[in-house]
């Protein structure tokens, strides 16, 4: 018996990454792949048939994780003028299966698969998980992204959420105080928690940070671009700046506070999983008691929480792989 070929994708705006993968028992390989800059095609389906007019073996079933809201097997990306229809796209391919799938919620597929060296452990209770429960993961990369696990016969089924962007909610007087700056400084009429946790919200902390800096001279992150300046204030923390690590203390005590009431909110007693941009290079940070300790004080609802393993996703090329998951399931 041949064996099976899947297809799996992870297309954002400005690169697309398409691969193929064969089942092998339990294991999926992957067997070849290939990175696309996005803005180079103006419609998915011709790049998609370019890729596929090289492969040895056509796939059977496809996975693609899209930078975008997919509604009814359909999407329009967020940040290009493609507009995709799974069946549509399927057939005309002669795919037996194809699925679209949100690009963050596509990584819930991937969980209950991943190896050691694709994760790290943050927080093990004493107990082991509840494979029957539901899991999570949230993640700060230049947004926030937050997606659900519900367990199922046939598997976990991902639920795409738009809870990064609900209220931030303050926890102690610098985190007041920062939230009304924003709102001032940016005239919003509210701030979200993505406003804050997420790479981007990093910098914004630092410009908090330094607004409120008294010292006479400049600070050394006082001219760096707000696009350059989550990375900077990382590094500074990392050398001993006071100033940014005052900033990464902050972002990081937001950041567990959402993560822990986002196990309060799920009940994920199958684990919560920390992913996106930032897990790998944050790492040490991850496992401190900055970003640990708000997670777990939860007050009287803390016991809870502490139940949940808790692990960190580092490897750069999830998506890809959890969409190559999902594909093999569509073919149970």
């Amino acid at each position: 018996m041949a064996p099976i070929t899947l297809l799996a994708g992870d297309l954002g705006g400005t690169k697309t990454l398409l691969a193929t993968y064969q089942v092998d028992g339990s294991s999926l390989i992957k067997t070849r792949s290939e990175r696309y800059a996005s803005g180079q095609w103006p419609d998915f389906r011709a790049l998609l048939a370019h890729f596929l007019a090289d492969c040895e073996v056509q796939p059977s079933a496809g996975c693609l994780a899209v930078a975008g809201p997919v509604r009814q097997g359909r999407v329009k990306l967020t940040n290009l003028p493609w507009q995709l229809d799974e069946d549509a796209l399927g057939q005309a391919l002669g795919l037996e299966r194809l699925e679209l799938v949100n690009d963050f919620a596509v990584l819930i597929y991937g969980l209950p698969h991943l190896a050691a060296n694709q994760q790290a452990p943050l927080w093990q209770p004493a107990g082991s998980r509840d494979p029957q429960a539901p899991v999570a993961i949230l993640g700060a990369g230049t947004g926030l992204g937050v997606a659900l696990g519900v367990p199922t016969e046939g598997g976990l089924v991902a639920v795409a959420t738009e809870a990064s962007h609900a209220e931030f909610a303050p926890r102690n007087r610098d985190e007041w105080e920062l939230k009304q700056w924003l709102i001032e400084d940016l005239g919003l009429e509210r701030v979200s928690i993505e406003r804050i946790v997420s790479g981007t919200g990093l910098g914004e902390v630092m410009r908090w940070v330094l607004s409120c800096n008294q010292a006479s001279d400049p600070h050394l992150l006082a001219a760096v671009p707000l696009a350059d300046l989550p990375e900077r204030t990382h590094q500074a923390a990392v050398a001993g700046d006071p100033l940014a690590h005052r900033a990464l203390g902050l972002w990081l005590g937001a950041y567990g506070s959402a993560a822990g009431d986002l196990v309060l909110q799920s009940l994920c007693l199958g684990g919560l999983w920390v992913g996106g941009g930032t897990a790998a290079k944050l790492l040490p940070e991850l496992a401190s008691a900055r970003f640990l300790d708000p997670l777990l004080a939860k007050g009287r609802m803390g016991g809870i929480v502490q139940q949940v393993p808790i692990r960190a996703l580092i490897d750069p090329e999830a998506g890809l792989f959890s969409a190559a998951c999902r594909a093999r399931m569509l073919l149970a």
